[in-house]
């Protein structure tokens, strides 16, 4: 699915994030880039059998810019150092949860959910955290999704979100800012001859997680 040469040109990035150094690597960019778009249509296929919502999504409304916005950032360098692709009814910018793929040497994973919701968004998450308390355990209890997710990852806050009792089972999750899952690969599972198959296997095992969390939007 992905080739050596990503890893070799994100590499190369890294070391030289610099305007000079990308103009002068931007043929071989751009050609990454067409590649990792057809990845992404191959992904969007496979995605839909199960989210039928994804069908009607194009690679631009997945996959993320590798120019970065460093107007309200300490970081000053231009450039992300690696690729990923969301894929999410409505895409990437819907603020729904979804499936992720993040391309970087020696850093790979897949995950998925929703990371950093909107104050609104994420007071109904935790509403229905709270409310479905028992559904939301068998979510992530379920083997499948063990198999792969250990646990929900995320930004927290210190407190107990203001309107839950302090003595409620489950008030840990109630913290989390981002309810995201994340299963790290190695660099040679996206290269491998398999990695469509077993990228869609792992998809598949989040999508009650993203289910749950998407009962929070109004159809």
């Amino acid at each position: 699915m992905i080739t050596q040469q990503y890893f070799d040109f994100l590499s190369g990035l890294k070391a030289n994030n610099d305007k000079i150094w990308f103009t002068e690597n931007k043929p071989q960019y751009e050609k990454l880039k067409s590649d990792f778009e057809k990845i992404v249509s191959e992904l969007i296929n496979e995605v839909s059998i199960f989210e039928p919502k994804v069908s009607i999504l194009k690679p631009k409304d997945c996959v993320f810019r590798i120019y970065k916005d460093v107007r309200f950032s300490k970081d000053k360098l231009p450039y992300k150092t690696n690729m990923g692709a969301f894929f999410v009814p409505g895409g990437k910018k819907s603020g729904m949860a979804g499936y992720y793929i993040h391309i970087e040497p020696g850093a790979c994973f897949l995950g998925g959910g929703i990371y950093m919701p909107q104050p609104p968004i994420l007071k109904n998450i935790r509403d229905e955290v709270y409310y479905n308390y028992e559904e939301f355990l068998k979510v992530i209890s379920e083997k499948n999704f063990v198999k792969y997710f250990k646990t929900i990852s995320g930004s927290k806050t210190t407190l107990i979100p203001k309107g839950f009792p302090k003595d409620f089972a489950g008030a840990d999750y109630l913290k989390f800012k981002d309810f995201t899952v994340l299963h790290e690969v190695k660099d040679n599972f996206l290269t491998d001859k398999s990695a469509l198959k077993n990228t869609i296997e792992i998809f598949k095992a989040m999508k009650p997680f993203n289910d749950f969390l998407n009962t929070t939007f109004v159809s």
